[in-house]
């Protein structure tokens, strides 16, 4: 999917602005939302300045209570600090609103996501010699094991991007954790949410697996499952997702990133 239609005259809505406004539907109702940056910062100011505007936003560096003048170029900008509640250590961001159970939504990406919900962002290939060396981990692994739920939104889908094993595992989801040892059972629902491209998937259950729940408008559910790269289930109540209102889309581009730092 490169383009939709969305009513906004003769002018076609990208892949990333329509990734962005699916991912600020799914925080709806969210409290505190531990973020990155790039999609998920777009994502999360549309909701904000939409249906949710008191969400209390988080960056990796130790921002609470973030209100950023303008985009983030990383988690280390310092932008990110102007306008905060606060800057704590990591340790405490950690350790305190994390781990202590005060994080509704961890909203991350990822190179390679498996049916179970775990993730890759260490590399592509063998791990003597890999193909592609990516971030690494980050706070993903303890994101995914502490939050109330997790969001990820890749800008691929393709037997690659979503394979049968995953080429390393660098954030375990509740059910891969619960498989090597059944006394682990971490608190957080692990990933509930991935949006690709093609559709979004979910996992109901925390040791479940993803199924298919809505696909893109223009898109067919065969067309989903030839680019997986496992045999991936079918919701039942399989939906379309809805359009951009026009009005989300005019945010992200006239407010939002007017400098197309990550519209593109």
């Amino acid at each position: 999917m490169t383009a939709v239609d969305t009513g906004l005259s003769d002018v076609a809505v990208d892949s990333t602005e329509f990734l962005a406004v699916v991912a600020a539907r799914e925080l709806a109702g969210a409290r505190r939302v531990f973020a990155g940056v790039g999609l998920p910062t777009l994502a999360v100011d549309l909701a904000r300045r939409t249906h949710s505007p008191d969400i209390d936003l988080v960056y990796e560096s130790g921002v609470t209570g973030a209100a950023p003048e303008a985009m983030a170029e990383g988690i280390a900008d310092s932008v990110l600090v102007s306008g905060a509640a606060s800057v704590v250590s990591i340790g405490a961001l950690f350790g305190y609103v994390l781990q202590g159970g005060h994080v509704d939504v961890g909203f991350l990406g990822a190179a390679q996501v498996d049916r179970w919900g775990s993730l890759n962002t260490s590399l592509i290939g063998d791990w003597e010699r890999p193909t592609v060396r990516l971030p690494g981990g980050g706070g993903a692994p303890e994101i995914i094991a502490n939050a109330g739920r997790c969001v990820v939104v890749m800008r691929r889908h393709d037997p690659g991007a979503l394979p049968a094993a995953l080429d390393f595992c660098t954030s375990p989801s509740p059910a891969r954790a619960h498989a090597e040892d059944p006394r682990l059972v971490p608190p957080g629902h692990g990933l509930a949410t991935l949006i690709t491209p093609l559709g979004v998937l979910r996992r109901p259950d925390p040791l479940g697996e993803l199924e298919l729940a809505q696909v893109h408008p223009g898109v067919r559910v065969d067309d989903v499952l030839a680019a997986t790269g496992w045999p991936l289930r079918v919701a039942e109540d399989l939906t379309e997702t809805p359009r951009p209102a026009a009005s989300d889309v005019r945010l992200l581009r006239e407010e939002i990133d007017t400098v197309r730092l990550y519209l593109r």
